[in-house]
Order: C-alpha cells, then sequence, then structure tokens
C-alpha cells in the first residue's frame, strides 16, 4: 500500500488542523492505521491508531483529548483532526499502515509509511 499524508501548515496555539492520508490498493480496509510525529532532534513519536473497522483506537498520552483519528474504508483515508494545538506539537506528521492485528503504538510494528506533513504551531 502506497501512502500519502497532507494537511499539514501553520497555525496559531489553541487552533486546529486537519491531517488527511490517502491510501492506494483495494486492500485499505484490512491495514491498522496509525499517525506518527517527528520533531527535530527527537525519536518519532506514536501519536495515534486506527484499527480496520475503526472500532478501536489508541492514543498518545500527549494528545489524548485533543486528537481523534478516524478513517473512511470507502475513500481509502485516515483523517486526523487535531485541536487545542500547541507549539510542542510541532512536527513532521507521518502516517503508517500495518497489515495485521490489532492497534500498536511502536514504530517498528508498521510496514508502509507515507511521506510526511509539516505541522507548526506557533505561541
Amino acid at each position: 500500500v502506497q501512502l500519502q499524508a497532507f494537511g499539514g501548515g501553520l497555525v496559531q496555539a489553541g487552533g486546529f488542523l486537519k491531517l488527511s492520508c490517502a491510501a492506494s490498493g483495494r486492500t485499505f480496509s484490512y491495514y491498522v492505521m496509525g499517525w506518527f510525529r517527528q520533531a527535530p532532534g527527537k525519536e518519532r513519536e506514536f501519536v495515534a491508531a486506527i484499527n480496520w473497522s475503526g472500532g478501536r483506537t489508541d492514543y498518545g498520552d500527549s494528545v489524548k483529548g485533543r486528537f481523534t483519528i478516524s478513517r473512511d474504508n470507502v475513500k481509502n483515508t485516515v483523517n486526523l483532526q487535531m485541536n487545542s494545538l500547541k507549539p510542542e506539537d510541532t512536527a513532521v506528521y507521518y502516517c503508517a499502515a500495518k497489515p495485521v492485528g490489532t492497534v500498536a503504538r511502536s514504530v517498528s510494528a508498521y510496514d508502509y509509511w507515507g511521506q510526511g506533513t509539516q505541522v507548526t504551531v506557533s505561541s
């Protein structure tokens, strides 16, 4: 599966952005989808994940209650609604896919990655 993330940009603290990830391939609904982020000089960090049906989600502690992950298996997209953004949310955001199992937080669990989209939150 090929992934392309988009929707990043510059936003003020307290604002919101919606990221989307478009996936190619007819088996998109079989994949667990995740969002990760990486700030300069830091390791890639788990943000959110959603299982194949959308019935199970998981969030990183730093975004819980502010971000919402969702998916559309007809349009082959996964979205990340980001509200109440903080300067510490500034990073390159990546979408990722794993073909089996349930939601996971580790980078190594995901086999496919998009190219990333920059999110910058100004104070």
